[in-house]
């Protein structure tokens, strides 16, 4: 694969990580999540506004626009390097999307995607996550637990040889995002006043 192909890949990788739908189902429901919870586009703040329905389809979409570029990559046999860059290149989107002024979600369910597309063994932290948000009801701290842990995994992955280094990178890249984006959430956590999971709030509809 040529290089321009791979460079044209991580290009349209961005475009489809950057469809922000939270905010496109939320408002197919008369809601624009950006100004109401904690303005997050993704699924957590969905769920918050809207419920289990809508917030499991835009965790669903979120997941799949990150884990289906990389595997269609991989598909392809782009350059390990172009696969990783793809894998980054959707959760950049996700957290600042052309498409609403560069001011997007968190980027933890397309991580996810795009983690365990590029490691399938990585959904087993799946399991640890769960375990977190039903001790503590933080997603948050789950999120940010999952984005460190993560990454040191791949590291010994790759030290063994099963895991391509720039894979590991992309990884790590990954999990910075998404503690870079989860920073007003730690501030918060260490100061007691985080947002726990399943506390509904009643949105105000669009008239």
């Amino acid at each position: 694969m040529s290089t321009l192909v791979s460079i044209l890949l991580v290009a349209a990788a961005y475009l489809i990580g950057a469809v922000p739908w939270g905010v496109v189902l939320g408002n197919l429901h008369g809601v624009d999540v950006r100004n109401q919870g904690s303005g997050g586009t993704g699924a957590t703040n969905t769920l918050r506004l809207l419920g289990w329905r809508v917030a499991g389809s835009v965790f669903l979409l979120d997941f799949l626009k990150g884990l289906l570029p990389v595997v269609v990559a991989r598909w392809l046999e782009a350059p390990t390097w172009a696969i990783a860059a793809v894998g980054v290149a959707t959760v950049i989107g996700h957290c600042w999307p052309v498409y609403i002024g560069f001011k997007g979600g968190k980027g933890m369910a397309t991580s996810g995607g795009a983690a365990i597309g590029l490691a399938w063994w990585l959904v087993l932290l799946l399991l640890p996550m769960i375990g977190i948000v039903y001790l503590t009801r933080y997603v948050s701290l789950a999120s940010i637990c999952a984005a460190i842990v993560a990454p040191v995994i791949a590291v010994v992955v790759s030290m063994m040889g099963y895991l391509p280094w720039s894979w590991t990178i992309a990884i790590g890249s990954m999990g910075a995002i998404i503690v870079l984006q989860h920073r007003s959430n730690i501030q918060r956590l260490l100061n007691g006043t985080e947002r726990k999971f399943g506390n509904r709030e009643v949105p105000s509809t669009a008239t």
